[in-house]
């Protein structure tokens, strides 16, 4: 069965077309939990929404291309919150990372199918 790519050329035409911001950069503290440090640069695509009212969040990889990679689906029990997570530009290595920083979560991670590249160099 060949998968349906609608939503992932769609997606990938909006992180092009919109700005990615970086407001929590790797390296940077969680603002509610001085714990947490963020492993990669993190943010949100310019002019969208998601259900927390904010733009749709979005982790840089390591990799410096605008590649969508695939998505993370959260699921956070304490907060009763689903969010996704754009993964652009991610290595193998930086999926695995930004899987880690979400443990606490349920998370799913579906690969975008449409991507043929190799982001491991």
């Amino acid at each position: 069965m060949t998968p349906d790519t609608t939503f992932w050329q769609g997606m990938t035409h909006l992180i092009t077309a919109e700005s990615i911001v970086i407001d929590r950069p790797k390296g940077s503290v969680h603002p509610r939990y001085p714990d947490l440090i963020y492993p990669l640069d993190y943010g949100y695509l310019e002019n969208t929404t998601a259900s927390d009212g904010g733009g749709i969040d979005v982790w840089l990889g390591s990799s410096k291309s605008k590649t969508l990679t695939g998505i993370l689906c959260t699921f956070d029990t304490l907060k009763r919150d689903a969010e996704i997570k754009l993964l652009i530009g991610c290595k193998e290595e930086d999926i695995q990372v930004i899987r880690d920083f979400h443990t606490e979560m349920y998370i799913l991670y579906i690969p975008n199918p449409t991507v043929e590249d190799d982001l491991s160099n």
